[in-house]
């Protein structure tokens, strides 16, 4: 149990991302079209496919999305693994459950790379195989801003863009584990800085040098 624990909340945000985004897929028009208001115009359910790494940005190879999705699975592994080696060394739990997030975050988007483009039949047209090439399901839209940006501003200005991205489970537990780490992180990491200098400490006190100084 010192272990499953934390592997369950990461199975748990998996099988949530995954009902959620079948839900959207086989239950919403994609766009415009589909788009349903939940708090206003400012939160919205708007299902669309992203086809590559953040923001819609693609690799410009033939199997630059097998690539990525290769490196997402060795990214996943190490994940799964620092997470047991950070419960073994017993280090605080929120920074376990917080990995946790992350791990089922990753996975959960890593299936839609894997599976969606053959069992969904959503992978690019000229993909060379629907393996390994499904595109990520997004639903979760929070519109605070969309328009024109000033010409002044640097690589954007006069671009049509909206302040925040489309979103789903996965994204949100990476985001939310990852603010965890990042707001309590002097709780998460102090200690153990702090446990290492009194070691440190004391192995400098019982040294034979010190010893034979004294």
């Amino acid at each position: 149990m010192k272990y499953l624990k934390f592997y369950l909340l990461a199975l748990l945000v998996i099988i949530i991302d995954h009902i959620v985004k079948l839900v959207v897929h086989f239950n919403m028009d994609m766009g415009l079209v589909g788009e349903i208001p939940v708090f206003g115009n400012w939160f919205k359910l708007h299902y669309t496919e992203n086809p590559g790494m953040a923001f819609g940005l693609e690799i410009g190879s033939e199997y630059g999305k097998l690539a990525l999705t290769t490196f997402r699975l060795l990214a996943m592994g190490g994940i799964g693994y620092y997470l047991y080696y950070l419960i073994k060394k017993g280090v605080p739990q929120g920074l376990c459950w917080s990995i946790a997030l992350i791990l089922g975050g990753a996975v959960g988007n890593v299936i839609d790379s894997i599976l969606y483009g053959k069992l969904l039949g959503n992978a690019p047209s000229d993909a060379p195989s629907p393996w390994f090439h499904g595109q990520v399901i997004d639903m979760f839209y929070v519109d605070i801003w969309e328009g024109r940006v000033a010409d002044w501003i640097p690589i954007f200005g006069g671009q049509h863009m909206s302040l925040w991205p489309i979103f789903n489970v996965a994204d949100a537990s990476i985001f939310i584990g990852v603010s965890i780490i990042l707001i309590f992180q002097k709780s998460f990491f102090g200690e153990q800085q702090e446990e290492k200098i009194e070691s440190l400490r004391e192995a400098v006190e019982t040294s034979p040098v010190d010893e034979k100084l004294t």
